[in-house]
């Protein structure tokens, strides 16, 4: 088996795939009101396709952890049947689905019998006229049904992830808290970072990990934790324990306090476009290898060539920094 490393010692054992690039939000720091110019069904990666790229990266390449994304991933047709396909892989591949919760509810129990591990949902907000604003849709009370049905079927922890924003929801800090100690789910905190489609993300505007962690401080207690420093290895999120509690809240400061030295990830898009940074701007085209014949070995070899180049950090610091020209939906998280 070949490892999936780069010039810098680094070594990629997390695949995340996306399913699709449509999503049925709308949320205001990533597309517009309109939404975008979607991928053609013919542009689209088939389940056989996906399963197929998939299976190469786990038999010979060390990938252990396959993240399916989107877009919305529960848009994508026979979801399940594609879940089940990937935990017959051998060797078995944890798998991951990062979600915004819309339908969730329904199928929660069907992706936990597939073979589906872990999940994440997506939750910026607890009050609905804040969600309506953000997301340009209603659908709070759906998206927190989902959450129960994604606890109660077994998928533990439940991850939320959370992105405040100035002026928006960034008072919410210590109530979604709250809300995540009650509900027994695991509650990340993102930065804001520059995926949007508009390209309207401004560093001044985001709200920084330290901000993050001094409003939660205004009503709990937080502890470092050298135990969880120690076990974070390649997670993105620096963990903190709340005083009194066995829970834990997390912080993934992607601008400010970049973990790049640690990456172990790399990226399929839906339109089977390999990715080595969420911020590349070069991607290397497996989908046409697939679709002339090409060996899984010859497959392999470019995906191998694709991530030796991998760049040392993504350069959002950096004077000559540049958003990648696809948004997060269509790259996937």
């Amino acid at each position: 088996m070949r490892a999936l490393a780069d010039h810098y010692g680094r070594v990629a054992t997390d695949l995340r795939v996306s399913l699709t690039d449509r999503c049925n939000l709308r949320c205001d720091y990533c597309m517009p009101a309109e939404g975008l110019d979607w991928l053609g069904r013919d542009e689209l990666l088939t389940d056989e396709e996906t399963v197929r790229l998939i299976g190469i990266g786990v038999r010979e390449l060390g990938i252990r952890t396959v993240r399916l994304t989107g877009g919305e991933p529960l848009l994508r047709k026979n979801l399940e049947g594609l879940v089940a396909a990937i935990a017959e892989l051998t060797p078995r591949p944890e798998i991951a689905l990062t979600t915004n919760g819309i339908g969730l509810d329904r199928r929660a129990w069907a992706l936990r019998r597939a073979g589906l591990d872990r999940i994440n949902v997506s939750l910026d907000t607890l009050d609905d006229d804040i969600f309506a604003k953000i997301t340009r849709r209603r659908r709070l009370s759906d998206v927190l049904a989902g959450i129960r049905a994604a606890r109660d079927a077994g998928l533990s922890p439940v991850k939320i992830n959370t992105v405040l924003l100035r002026g928006v929801n960034d008072h919410e800090a210590p109530d979604l808290l709250a809300w995540a100690l009650a509900e027994n789910v695991r509650l990340r905190f993102i930065e804001q970072m520059p995926l949007d489609a508009q390209h309207g993300w401004r560093r001044t505007e985001m709200i920084t990990a330290e901000e993050i962690l001094a409003r939660l401080s205004e009503r709990y207690e937080l502890v470092e934790d050298p135990a969880e420093a120690l076990r974070r290895g390649s997670a993105p999120a620096e963990t903190f324990r709340v005083a009194g509690t066995d829970h834990t809240v997390g912080v993934i400061a992607s601008v400010t306090r970049p973990f790049c030295g640690a990456c172990d990830r790399v990226r399929l898009t839906a339109d089977g476009q390999l990715r080595n940074c969420l911020f590349a701007r070069e991607e290397s085209d497996l989908r046409t290898p697939l679709r002339t014949g090409w060996t899984d070995d010859r497959i392999a070899d470019r995906w191998v060539a694709a991530l030796a180049g991998k760049r040392p950090g993504h350069g959002i610091d950096d004077p000559t920094f540049l958003q990648p020209d696809r948004p997060m939906s269509a790259i996937g998280g």
